[in-house]
């Protein structure tokens, strides 16, 4: 990946501790802020659908997806807030994925 995406998640973690502090209840905030993001994804996803018959169709798969990008960028700064290196540990998961592939 590109190194910006993970500069970026660190510089954000620490952004987020010079203006949050880094005590167990500003960890618990980070790790539910994804629960919030998936949460618009299911919304756009339902948008896209038209499900709700008041709103019709809302959304945009491109919407979607930036939305689930959203997820993955909130998921590498909960991952630094850990104190733990997000691309070491995607590195990881992405090897563990790729021996489930064959």
């Amino acid at each position: 990946m590109d190194e910006l995406i993970w500069k970026t998640a660190r510089d954000a973690r620490a952004w987020l501790d010079a203006a949050n502090g880094t005590g167990d209840a500003e960890l618990t905030s980070r790790l539910l802020k994804l629960t919030e993001e998936a949460g618009e994804v299911a919304a756009a996803w339902i948008g896209v659908l038209g499900q709700n018959p008041r709103k019709g169709v809302t959304h945009t798969r491109a919407e979607v997806a930036a939305e689930l990008a959203d997820v993955a960028f909130t998921a590498l700064v909960a991952i630094e807030s850990l104190g733990l290196d997000a691309e070491t540990l995607l590195s990881a998961c992405a090897e563990k994925a790729r021996t489930r592939l064959t």
